[in-house]
């Protein structure tokens, strides 16, 4: 399977040999599919899912679909990396400068509005990792461990000025992840068990999130 890293590696091996430059109705085409190959995916799994299916599922020819990707594995780690940028940047907005409790808050909220609104691409990155992450294990030990590292420097930051007590700081990710995804990730969990609707169950579970979690944290 292409990986993340090997593409990136393929780009950097002809350094002068730009990419063309995608017209206003390729960008969309190419959107279209990955948004319609996410669904498949988390349907009917990487097995399952087939360039037929998200060529139906987008509208499109197979051979259209083919024309942007060579194959389903292309397609399969376009959907991944826009779910990975998309989920990361988030994290990405943690200020050193800020006040911590803040910063959390709005890291916790960020993350629970994205479960809501991109379930199928937790699942999907899920089931990836159920799989032992064949398509993103490079990524995940370079490019996010690095992201990982640096915001832990920064929580770290704040342990060290008294902002917060002495915790590991990958720890405190690990269960804002955790925490928040699970909205997503167990969604039919979370709907046969909560009686309120929607709008409800996820600003209880900002609530909750972030009082259990910031009065932890506070010295």
């Amino acid at each position: 399977m292409l990986t993340i890293r090997s593409r990136i590696k393929l780009v950097q091996i002809n350094p002068h040999s730009a990419p063309k430059k995608r017209t206003r109705i390729q960008a969309e085409n190419e959107a279209t599919i990955v948004a319609c190959a996410l669904e498949v995916f988390v349907q009917h799994g990487y097995r399952g899912a087939t360039v037929d299916r998200i060529a139906s599922a987008a509208g499109m020819s197979k051979a259209n679909v083919l024309y942007y990707f060579k194959r389903k594995d292309d397609i399969y780690v376009a959907v991944l990396e826009n779910t990975i940028t998309t989920w990361l940047d988030p994290l990405k907005t943690l200020d050193p400068a800020g006040d911590p409790q803040v910063e959390l808050a709005e890291y916790i909220k960020a993350k629970l509005a994205m479960s809501r609104s991109s379930s199928h691409a937790s699942r999907l990155f899920a089931n990836e990792i159920l799989r032992g992450a064949p398509a993103i294990k490079s990524y995940l030990e370079n490019e996010l461990k690095s992201l990982v590292n640096e915001k832990c420097t920064v929580i770290q930051h704040w342990i060290d000025t008294g902002k917060l007590i002495a915790i590991q700081p990958v720890h405190l990710l690990f269960l804002i992840w955790s925490s928040t995804q699970h909205y997503a990730d167990f969604a039919p969990q979370v709907d046969a068990l909560h009686d309120g609707d929607e709008d409800t169950l996820y600003a209880d579970a900002e609530t909750f999130l972030t009082t259990v979690i910031l009065r932890g944290l506070k010295p």
